[in-house]
C-alpha cells in the first residue's frame, strides 16, 4: 500500500514539476519553502528537552491553534515547540503569531520517506500534533517508526471527505493504526473517523478550538489603526466581505451597487478581503471597474483612505483585526461549492454574519448558529439570482440596526457557550506530553 501511495505521490509531483519550476523562477507560492520541504531544514540543536511538533496546514489551522500554543507554553514550558505549515500564507501568519513561542517555524516536508526521515532525524520530536485532519501516509508511518506519539487535534472530517476516504478504507485503517489519539471536534466527526477504521479507544470528542478564540493585544492595536486610517464610523456602516473566492467578489460588487441605490443617506462602505493573496491584483481590477472610490491596504496612507467607498484588504493575517469594525460580515467560500470559510472569528467579535448555502466545512457549527438565530444563510441560488438574494440579505440588515445587534449578540453567546475545547484538549494530551517529559 505504501509503495503504491509513494508511486502515485511521485508521479503527481513529476506532473506538477513544470509548475514548481515556474514558481521557483517567478517566486510564486509553490516555490515557497521548497528546499525545506525536501528536507533541508533550519538549524536546530537537539537536547534533553522533549520536542512537540505542531503542524498547521494554512491560515485557518494556524488561527485555530493559537489557544493551543498559548496553553502548551503555559502548562508545558519545559517542552520545545516547533511549528510547520504547508502554505506560504500559513507560514507568514505562523511567524507573526508564534514567532516568540516556537523555537523554529518551517515548511512541512514532502511526503517521501527520505524527506520525512530527514526531518525526524533533525528534530527528534517526541509528540506530533496534526491540526484538523492531515493524513500523510509516509509521514504518519515514519513518525511511528521514530517513536513519536501522533495525535490529530481539533479533528474534523466532512461527509464529502469521509466518502472520498472510504474508497480506500483498508489503507486508511492501516494508517490510522499508527495514530495514538484523535481529538475530534464533534460526534459526527468522531463517528466518521471510526467508520474509516480508527479504533474507538483512540477517539475523543474535545470540541472545536475555534470557539476558544480570543483577541490579543496586537490585534486590538491594529483594529484601532484601521479605524483611524480608514475613518470607520457608524455614519457609514462597514460591510466586511471576508475570505472571498472567485466569483464572489464580482457578485458582492454588483450587490453593493444595488444597495447604494436604495439605503438612503447612510451609505455603507465595503471592505473586501480575498482568501488567496495571489488574487489580490485580480480583485483590484474588478474593484477598479466599478466606478466607486477605493484604496488598497498595501498602499501608503493617503487622503483618500477616510472617504474611499471600497477598501481592499490585500494583506495576510490582518483579517481578524478588521472584524470589530464591521456592522455586517459576509463569510466567503460559501456562495460557491467550496464549503465555506470560518464563521468563528466574526462571531467572537459579536457581528451579524451572512453566508451562502455552501458551508459543509463548518456544517455542525452553522447548524447550531442557525438554530440560535445567530446567522443568516442565503439559500442555494445561481448567478444572477445570487446577487438578488445577497442584496436583499445585506440591505435588510443595513436597514435594521436591532436585527444586526440581535444576530451579533446571539453569535457571541454561541461562542461563549461552546468554550472549553482547549481545556479538554490539554487534558487528553496530558498523558502523552507527560510521558515525553519522562523519556
Amino acid at each position: 500500500m505504501f509503495f503504491l501511495y509513494s508511486l502515485i505521490y511521485t508521479l503527481a509531483f513529476v506532473l506538477l514539476s513544470p509548475r514548481f519550476l515556474f514558481d521557483i523562477v517567478t517566486r510564486g507560492k509553490y516555490a515557497a519553502g521548497f528546499g525545506q520541504r525536501l528536507g533541508f531544514l533550519p538549524k536546530f540543536v537537539c537536547d534533553e528537552r522533549p520536542v512537540v511538533w505542531l503542524h498547521c496546514v494554512s491560515v485557518g489551522e494556524t488561527n485555530a491553534a493559537r489557544p493551543l500554543v498559548d496553553e502548551l507554553k503555559r502548562s508545558y514550558a519545559s517542552h520545545r515547540l516547533i511549528v510547520s505549515t504547508t502554505t506560504k500564507t500559513g507560514q507568514k501568519l505562523a511567524r507573526d503569531v508564534f514567532g516568540d513561542k516556537a523555537e523554529t517555524i518551517f515548511y512541512f516536508p514532502f511526503d517521501w520517506r527520505i524527506s520525512v526521515r530527514r526531518a525526524f532525524r533533525h528534530f527528534a520530536p517526541s509528540v506530533i500534533l496534526l491540526m484538523e485532519t492531515e493524513i500523510w501516509f509516509n509521514f504518519i508511518r515514519e513518525a511511528n517508526h521514530a517513536n513519536a506519539r501522533i495525535c490529530i487535534v481539533n479533528g474534523r472530517l466532512s461527509e464529502r471527505s469521509y466518502r472520498r476516504y472510504s474508497y480506500f478504507s483498508h489503507s486508511m485503517k492501516r494508517v490510522f493504526s499508527y495514530i495514538d489519539l484523535a481529538l475530534m471536534q464533534g460526534n459526527a466527526d468522531a463517528k466518521r473517523i471510526m467508520g474509516l477504521g480508527m479504533r474507538a479507544s483512540k477517539v475523543r470528542v474535545s470540541g472545536n478550538l475555534k470557539f476558544d478564540h480570543n483577541v490579543d493585544a496586537s490585534e486590538s492595536k491594529l483594529t484601532e489603526e484601521f479605524r483611524s486610517r480608514f475613518g470607520i464610523s457608524a455614519e457609514a456602516p462597514l460591510i466586511l466581505a471576508a475570505s472571498t473566492h472567485s466569483p464572489e467578489e464580482k457578485w458582492l460588487l454588483e450587490s453593493f451597487k444595488e444597495i447604494w441605490k436604495s439605503v438612503g443617506e447612510r451609505l455603507p462602505r465595503l471592505m473586501i478581503a480575498p482568501r488567496h493573496p495571489e488574487r489580490f491584483a485580480e480583485v483590484a481590477e474588478l474593484v477598479k471597474k466599478t466606478g466607486f472610490t477605493w484604496v488598497r491596504r498595501s498602499e501608503g496612507e493617503s487622503s483618500r483612505d477616510k472617504t474611499a467607498e471600497i477598501i481592499l484588504l490585500d494583506s495576510i493575517g490582518e483579517l481578524r483585526a478588521a472584524y470589530p469594525l464591521a456592522e455586517i460580515v459576509f463569510v466567503g467560500g460559501s456562495l460557491i461549492p467550496h464549503g465555506g470559510q470560518s464563521i468563528f472569528e466574526p462571531a467572537a467579535a459579536g457581528k451579524a454574519i451572512v453566508t451562502g448555502a455552501n458551508t459543509a466545512n463548518f456544517a455542525d457549527a452553522v447548524k447550531e448558529f442557525l438554530g440560535k438565530e445567530a446567522l443568516i444563510q442565503i439559500g442555494k441560488t445561481a448567478d444572477p439570482a445570487v446577487v438578488t438574494a445577497l442584496t436583499k440579505a445585506l440591505h435588510d440588515l443595513l436597514m435594521n440596526k436591532e436585527r444586526r445587534r440581535t444576530l451579533g449578540h446571539n453569535a457571541l453567546t454561541v461562542m461563549n457557550n461552546n468554550r472549553g475545547a482547549i481545556g479538554r484538549t490539554i487534558e487528553y494530551l496530558a498523558p502523552m506530553l507527560n510521558a515525553a517529559d519522562n523519556q
